[in-house]
């Protein structure tokens, strides 16, 4: 079921489907609109699964500003009009990076977080060079977008991320964040995994899991696997 969630003046296109454990879904950009319905319809079966897109993206309404603490905020109004108590927060690429840093946020509310091809906290020059290098040569196809991405929040998005990796706690906040996560990366992904790897060796309790010859979108080419790690992942949770 489609619904509109007032959020900072703004109206934010949501979605929700399945019953049981409440899940949220953040999709990649920023600036992108959603594309994650093929992930969400692994779980619809056992879980409440909502996705949204990010103000200024897709069926939202604009309304900036673009940055951290905004989608944040965003995002707890999403639980507060689904009247979720707690729910597991997962994204994919830059969703997956929100979705943990919604966590460190509000820790209270989440019951376990899945970061599927991202959750990194570096801005190395070395891996831009190396993901640069290889988008350039066409090692990556992207999914089907039904929206063109909007460049100012994923700008914007960029500028306040960059902002956020410099909170000198941050290494010591994730390392006493006491819930249960499950990473996943493809082998063939043209961004290097060293900084995901890194996040999760430093969390308390969270798997990594490398899936050899899948690309960035894991679940286009291995969605069998895929399913079954989130799936035993969100059983052990709930």
């Amino acid at each position: 079921m489609e619904s509109f969630v007032t959020s900072r003046g703004g109206q934010i296109w949501t979605i929700s489907e399945g019953t049981g454990t409440p899940i949220l879904l953040c999709n990649g950009g920023p600036g992108c609109c959603d594309y994650l319905e093929p992930v969400a319809r692994m779980v619809t079966d056992t879980a409440q699964v909502i996705r949204f897109e990010q103000s200024g993206c897709g069926r939202s309404t604009a309304n900036p500003p673009y940055d951290i603490e905004a989608c944040l905020n965003d995002m707890e109004n999403i639980r507060v009009h689904y009247n979720v108590d707690r729910w597991i927060v997962g994204g994919h690429s830059w969703g997956a990076d929100l979705a943990l840093m919604y966590t460190l946020r509000f820790p209270e509310r989440v019951l376990g977080f899945i970061c599927i091809a991202g959750g990194r906290f570096h801005n190395d020059r070395e891996w831009h060079r190396l993901y640069a290098e290889r988008k350039d040569v066409g090692l990556e196809t992207l999914p089907f977008f039904q929206y063109p991405p909007n460049m100012e929040v994923n700008r914007q998005g960029n500028v306040s991320w960059k902002e956020y990796i410099q909170r000198p706690k941050l290494w010591k906040e994730i390392s006493g964040l006491n819930r249960p996560a499950l990473f996943l990366y493809g082998g063939r992904d043209i961004r290097p995994s060293w900084p995901v790897e890194q996040v999760a060796a430093l969390l308390p309790d969270a798997q990594f899991h490398r899936i050899e010859d899948a690309d960035h979108h894991i679940w286009t080419s291995h969605p069998d696997t895929m399913r079954e790690l989130v799936r035993n992942f969100v059983r052990r949770v709930a």
